[in-house]
């Protein structure tokens, strides 16, 4: 048994944490953390959850306790700078749900995000996790990164084909859609049901942070070849939908692609390749990601959906605390089950 801390869980991500976390069999105690909603109980913030979890009040983050065997963090970008190094120097296990420790270098962290690195000496002491994609992980690394949402979404629909043909990939360009929940809880005009209601807009062309934690697992990956990453918000809460386009300089059956894809995908609990292309409401509240794979001539196009606060963000940080335990990867997430539909 072991004991949960979760620093910043009365956000979006923070109430699946809280929801997971308490029905998790192996998970005997959690604490949860916050700042201006310090004092509170939780189901104050989160009323739905009654009945669901236990009323616990909110610790400041300012007394913090390093009581706990593992803490999640579910901070905005730069804050779990400002943690990370104490719990990890105190030998704890830290999932990290922001994206402060994802690349593996400080420089071109600064560079998308705009935050000195104040600890790029633990960037090669984490674990990216990809949860369905990677598979044992170091037990001597005690940090792991929690790959963001857009990331989740391309890379299992991209890593395979990476991996097996990137000597015959051209190029890749993906369009990318997310709901509004991707921003948190923060209140932003822009965000505003008046103002996203019946509209679709792009956004950060060019210039969001997520598209070079992609860039480096694709380069890890063997991608030689231009890529391009282009961001939309579109008018719903939660989910992520993204298209990726590869051009190859030699035809590929899609038949030996399908086959290459199920190989890969045939342990996973949360990977589901779909005979048609997914919809969002098919991965809502759930811990998937459907994937569909279309062939024609010398383009492929694959097409992949998650929700960004569980596959996103909260499911699979909590599916990285099992694996790294060893446990079985669903515990928990109360969604399971793989194959084609």
């Amino acid at each position: 048994m072991i004991s949960i801390g979760i620093i910043g869980g009365t956000g979006y991500t923070g109430k699946w944490l809280v929801d997971f976390c308490s029905n998790h069999p192996f998970i005997e105690e959690i604490n949860v953390y916050g700042k201006e909603s310090a004092g509170k109980f939780l189901l104050d913030i989160f009323p739905e959850l009654n009945n669901e979890v236990e009323n616990a009040q909110i610790k400041s983050i300012s007394e913090l306790s390093f009581d706990q065997d593992v803490y999640f963090i579910a901070l905005p970008h730069g804050e779990s700078l400002k943690y990370v190094p104490t719990l990890y120097n105190a030998g704890k296990i830290i999932i990290d749900l922001g994206g402060d420790y994802r690349l593996n270098n400080s420089v071109e962290y600064e560079q998308w995000y705009n935050y000195k690195h104040t600890s790029p000496e633990l960037l090669n002491e984490k674990i990216y996790g990809l949860a369905d994609y990677f598979q044992a992980y170091d037990q001597d690394k005690r940090i792991i990164a929690n790959p963001g949402c857009y990331p989740t979404a391309i890379l299992l629909a991209a890593l395979p084909i990476v991996e097996n043909f990137s000597e015959n990939i051209q190029t890749i360009s993906v369009s990318a859609y997310s709901g509004t929940s991707g921003a948190g809880k923060s209140v932003k005009q822009e965000l505003m049901m008046s103002e996203m209601f019946g509209n679709v807009r792009a956004y950060k062309l060019n210039k969001h942070q997520h598209q070079p934690e992609i860039l480096q697992q694709l380069r890890s990956a063997g991608l030689n070849s231009p890529f391009s990453f282009a961001t939309h918000l579109l008018p719903v809460s939660t989910g992520i939908y993204a298209t990726s386009f590869i051009h190859l300089i030699n035809n590929v059956s899609e038949g030996e692609i399908k086959e290459i894809y199920k190989a890969q995908y045939e342990n996973s609990m949360f990977v589901r390749l779909r005979k048609d292309p997914p919809k969002l409401n098919h991965v809502a509240n759930t811990n998937y990601c459907d994937i569909n794979i279309s062939v024609k001539d010398k383009v492929v196009i694959i097409t992949s959906a998650i929700d960004n606060l569980v596959k996103g963000a909260a499911g699979q940080a909590v599916q990285n605390l099992n694996k790294y335990y060893g446990w079985d990867e669903t515990m928990s997430i109360k969604k399971y089950g793989v194959g084609v539909v």
